[in-house]
């Protein structure tokens, strides 16, 4: 049964539509555990009797830090069932920018992981009234099991509105500070919708969930098997032999990748000796691809591949490239350089970024998209949503946003070409380089700093900082570092540092991150890797 013959429009139904269809279908297996939909649902409704003696209001926060563990689920189901939102924290940060997050979006509960609570405890939270552990060792909080256990499994019987968010992740920000993306239920149930054709996954998939949870790549692809009545195979961390093993003790028939995770599968030792057969689709994005990992990862695998394009703010992917424009070796390999076709309700431009008049096909400039996808906005950032959707918004809600991309079109395909925006993507992760900057120029011994994207045929892009030295620098390169690890995410931070005398800079003083980029870009048609 489809999302739309079992009339889903909302994250808080979707549990009780399938528990109605096959109360005693396995809904998730999670280290060697299972849930059937029936049990799904009930400890998700114990989650939201428990917020509720908690005092969480409709729309207001709920947190969860921790790798992926199925209390994310109940917890996300959970806060559906009254309303609130869930609020995913990458695990990847460091405590700083933990603490800011769950402070920007007002978080009244925390979900932790015990192995986080040393993080925890470099924490200053201003809004967090409760913090409850999954785990063995709770310390001075309160562990879930002993949590639920005093609860009701009734569902609170709270409605929710489409256009009510329901889920809130954060993104890198230009200016250094992360953005919080409010997504609604209309966002994510559009996106499931047409998700769920396009990857082919229907009530007879088993779908592996290996991508973070604090990624859309990760929650939206679980999604789109919940709304489908699928069977998950959640992994609770990237282990290729566990990984493999999993695929074909369960029978896994569709799962999303990275191309980083493709690279090490596809290479694992003994990977041709597993039981590979069950795969129906393989969905793959949030980074480029090389060919060469690409034709080896069909080749082990031996099932249909799909690549697709997205943003946190457009609910995940936008266009696919389907698996019949799949040809290495065939008359349409081009294609492969592509990002696909826009699907579902997407409608794609490219625009001049400055004068916002459209470019014709096979001309370069940013990607504007506007569909039923697109979030609300920034949490508490007008300005900034504002700014992303330049021509407004219509009383559906629905307007261009500006994705920050560069690319053309051809034929109908989407080519991406480079950035507006600075940003580096590195094995699938976002990063600004602003973040990275701000806290190189913290450093006493730093007088200038500009950080860019080079290629990486594993990640992608990794980092590089550019330094100017201020007056007496001892610090070295391996100090730099470690410096930036001690306050950002370390897939944040740069893998190698050049030494420059200056930095080159335009009239206005704005640094030239082109002419920076290019010596390690030459010969490279497309800017990004």
């Amino acid at each position: 049964m489809s999302q739309s013959e079992a009339q889903i429009k909302t994250l808080d139904e979707v549990l009780r539509v399938y528990e109605d269809l096959h109360a005693e279908k396995i809904a998730l297996r999670a280290s060697d555990r299972t849930w059937t939909y029936a049990e799904m649902r009930a400890e998700s409704a114990r989650v939201a009797q428990g917020l509720l003696a908690e005092g969480v209001a409709p729309q207001e926060r709920v947190a969860f830090l921790d790798r992926n563990i199925p209390e994310y689920f109940t917890l996300l189901f959970g806060a559906a069932m009254i309303n609130g939102v869930t609020l995913a924290v990458n695990w990847r940060l460091a405590a700083p920018e933990m603490e800011y997050i769950l402070n920007h979006a007002k978080a009244k509960v925390l979900l932790i992981g015990e192995e986080f609570l040393g993080q925890l405890a470099q924490m200053k939270l201003e809004t967090i009234t409760k913090v409850i552990v999954v785990g063995k060792e709770a310390g001075e909080y309160t562990r879930y099991e002993d949590w639920i256990g005093e609860f009701a499994s009734d569902a609170p019987g709270i409605s929710c509105k489409a256009e009510d968010v329901c889920y809130q992740l954060y993104t890198s920000g230009t200016t250094g500070l992360p953005k919080g993306v409010e997504l609604t239920h209309r966002n994510l149930m559009t996106a499931m919708d047409i998700g769920a054709i396009e990857w082919a996954i229907d009530s007879s998939s088993v779908v592996m969930v290996a991508m973070p949870l604090f990624h859309i790549a990760g929650s939206g692809w679980a999604l789109a098997g919940f709304t489908q009545g699928s069977e998950m195979v959640l992994v609770y961390d990237i282990d290729p032999a566990e990984v493999l093993r999993l695929i074909e003790t369960y029978g896994v028939t569709n799962s999303l990748f990275v191309p980083a995770v493709l690279q090490i599968l596809s290479a694992f030792p003994g990977v041709e000796k597993t039981d590979l057969s069950s795969f129906r689709r393989i969905v793959y994005g949030a980074s480029p691809i090389s060919e060469e990992v690409l034709v080896r990862s069909m080749r082990v695998f031996a099932c249909e591949f799909a690549q697709v394009y997205g943003l946190t703010e457009t609910t995940g992917a936008i266009t696919c490239l389907a698996p019949e424009d799949h040809e290495p070796d065939g008359p349409r390999a081009g294609l492969l350089r592509s990002a696909g076709r826009p699907w579902g309700d997407v409608a794609v431009r490219i625009v001049d970024a400055e004068t916002g008049k459209n470019l014709p096909d096979g001309e370069v400039g940013e990607i504007w998209c506007a569909s039923a996808q697109n979030m609300k906005g920034y949490w508490s950032n007008p300005e900034a949503t504002e700014e992303v959707y330049p021509e407004g918004r219509d009383a559906d809600g629905i307007g261009f946003f500006r994705t920050g991309d560069a690319g053309y079109m051809h034929e109908g395909f989407l080519y991406i070409h480079d950035r507006v925006k600075d940003m580096i993507v590195s094995g699938g992760e976002n990063v600004y380089p602003a973040e990275i900057e701000n806290v190189l120029m913290s450093h006493p011994e730093i007088a200038d700093a500009a950080v860019i994207g080079v290629p990486s045929d594993k990640w992608g892009e990794t980092v590089k900082a550019i330094v100017v030295d201020g007056a007496g620098a001892a610090a070295s390169d391996a100090d730099l570092i470690a410096y930036c690890r001690e306050r950002l995410a370390h897939y944040k931070c740069p893998t190698s540092i050049n030494r420059v005398e200056a930095l080159p800079r335009n009239p206005s003083g704005k640094i030239l991150k082109t002419e920076l980029r290019e010596p390690y870009w030459v010969g490279r048609t497309r800017r990004i890797n």
